[in-house]
Parts: structure tokens; C-alpha cells; sequence
């Protein structure tokens, strides 16, 4: 069983104005001669921590973390505006030019595998490959899984806490009540709001129990840049049009992939992968059998572990 490679702290920090309105924060670390790998943060809004570099053999990688528009470090947090998927991938080919980075791995999961697809369909020609975890498409029945039905009825007792907020009468569109309340004048409302919205997706993040994710994820500053930025996006469609990654999924064509993804996922249930699977030839489908949805599973962990090695071997061989 694979683990995570020992703690390391960057040898380079950044702050990197992307917009009149936003400047990102952004590390690197292990070997500046390295393969260049980019760590795409799920949510959105969640940001890095201590644990994201530690997924790459920092002998044969040169690790790129950055916390994406409004949360993390970035600033100005839990900002909305000039924040949506176009922006965020454009973020990223800035990043990769101000790093003088030809090609690189992005390494995404939940919310940043999304993002790392799209971005791999609009520059095919930067991306070496993909290790993507818990894919998320976010179509239309991808969001009301989560946030209308569906997980709704393997955590029913957590599924309460998430409904407390909103009166009964505006349940039948989840998203958009939420918006509301998030979008409030009360303070105590809307800290209330974020919270129960990020809670819910922490309680459902694990096959077993996992008492550190809801403990970040409740935190009064993560709640918040989570749950004002997932709703943001998830309330305009994530900024996509209906099926657009499966859809563009030929430009994907040349660009090697490894899936990983639980079985018992149910936050991004394990259709989601083997639907782009089917559609991206160059991919393989890691299915692990006893965890969810959350990279700090022990066999998800070591699944992505193997992922990272295998593709130090291939690059190394390539070159």
C-alpha cells in the first residue's frame, strides 16, 4: 500500500495577478528539474493544503500547487466576480507561461478534474497527461445527484442537516434556495447556510466516516469560498454547455489518462467515470473497490500514488 510521499515545503512561493480583480497564490516544490506537474484543487473553492504536494515523488517531479480565483490564499476571497470555468482555465495557461512550462501533468480531482479536462480540450498540445479522481462532469443530472436526489438517499440523516437551512416550501430547487440564503445582508444566515452546505458534501466524501474533512471543510473560511463558489457555478451550469467535456471528449484524443475513482463514490457516483472512459480511448479506469470519493482514502491515496510513479516511468522512458 502506497502512502503519502513525506511532508516537503515549496522552495518557491507566487502571487500572480490574473485579472483586474484577482491575483492567485501559487508554490512549487520538489525538483525544479523535473516533470511538471499541476495539482488542480477540487470544489470549486476549496484550495490546497499541506497534503497536495505530497502525491508526487519529489525526486522526478517538479510540483505545482495554486488555489484557484477567491479561495485558499488567493485573493480577494470568496470573490464571484470575474470567477467562472473560462477564467479558471485561462488562469492556468497563465500560470504555465509564467513558470516557462512547455508541457505538463495536471493532476485534478472531483471539481479539478473537470477543470483539467477542460483546460486538456482547450491546450491539447500543453498537457502530457492526466491522473484524474472522483471525475465530475457537472451535466445537469450530475448536480442534481448530489443536490436535489440521489445521494440524498444513501445519507438521509446527513441529507436533514443540509435541508435545515431552507424552508420547505423552496426544497424543489436545492441550488437556487441555497443562492439565496448565501447571497443574504444576515451574516449569521448566510455562515449558517455555508456551513450546512459544506458539511454535506464532507459527511459524504468517505466510504467510512471521516471526522478531518468535516473538520476542514466547517471551517468558517473554507465553508464560505466553498459554498458561495460551488453554488456560483453550479447554479450557471459551471459556466459549460449540456455534455461539453463527453462532447469535445475527440480533442482528449493522443493525451494518456489514468482514472481513479471508488466504487462507492457518492458524490460523483462511478457512472460519471466510465462514461468518459468509453469516450476517451487513451484513458484507463482505475475502479477502487473500498473507498468514495475523498483522496485521503487509503486506497485511493495509493491508487494515485501508483498513478503519479507510472507516469514518471512512461515520461522518463519517453525522453
Amino acid at each position: 500500500m502506497q502512502i503519502l510521499h513525506p511532508e516537503i515545503k515549496p522552495y518557491q512561493r507566487h502571487l500572480l495577478k490574473v485579472s483586474e480583480v484577482h491575483e492567485l497564490y501559487l508554490d512549487e516544490s520538489g525538483n525544479p528539474d523535473g516533470i511538471p506537474v499541476l495539482f488542480v484543487h477540487g470544489g470549486p473553492g476549496i484550495g490546497c493544503d499541506a497534503n497536495s504536494r505530497r502525491f508526487f515523488d519529489p525526486g522526478k517531479y517538479r510540483i505545482i500547487c495554486f488555489d484557484q480565483r477567491g479561495c485558499g490564499r488567493s485573493v480577494p476571497h470568496a470573490e464571484l466576480d470575474d470567477n467562472n470555468t473560462q477564467a479558471l482555465v485561462e488562469d492556468i495557461e497563465q500560470i504555465r507561461t509564467y513558470l516557462s512550462v512547455d508541457k505538463w501533468v495536471l493532476f485534478g480531482g472531483s471539481w479539478g478534474s473537470t477543470l483539467s479536462l477542460v483546460y486538456a480540450q482547450t491546450y491539447p498540445e500543453r498537457v502530457l497527461g492526466l491522473i484524474l479522481r472522483g471525475v465530475f462532469l457537472c451535466r445537469e443530472k450530475d448536480i442534481n445527484w448530489f443536490y436535489q436526489e440521489g445521494a440524498s438517499r444513501i445519507f438521509p440523516d446527513s441529507w436533514q442537516k443540509f435541508l435545515k437551512p431552507i424552508p420547505v416550501n423552496e426544497r424543489n430547487h436545492l441550488v437556487t434556495a441555497y443562492k439565496n440564503i448565501l447571497s443574504s445582508p444576515n451574516e449569521l444566515a448566510r455562515m449558517g447556510a455555508a456551513k450546512a452546505w459544506a458539511t454535506w458534501e464532507a459527511e459524504c466524501s468517505a466510504l467510512r466516516p471521516h471526522k478531518e474533512i468535516v473538520r476542514r471543510f466547517s471551517k468558517s473560511n473554507v465553508a464560505l469560498a466553498l459554498a458561495l463558489i460551488e453554488n456560483h457555478f453550479f447554479s450557471k451550469n459551471s459556466f459549460l454547455a449540456p455534455n461539453q467535456i463527453l462532447d469535445n471528449a475527440d480533442k482528449l484524443s493522443g493525451i494518456p489518462g489514468i482514472i481513479v475513482h471508488g466504487r462507492y463514490d457518492m458524490v460523483c457516483p462511478l457512472d460519471i467515470a466510465t462514461d468518459l472512459q468509453n469516450k476517451w480511448p487513451d484513458s484507463e479506469l482505475h475502479i477502487i473497490r473500498d473507498a468514495g470519493h475523498s483522496s485521503s482514502e487509503p486506497s485511493i491515496t495509493d491508487a494515485l500514488i501508483r498513478a503519479t510513479n507510472e507516469f514518471s516511468k512512461r515520461l522518463d522512458n519517453a525522453s
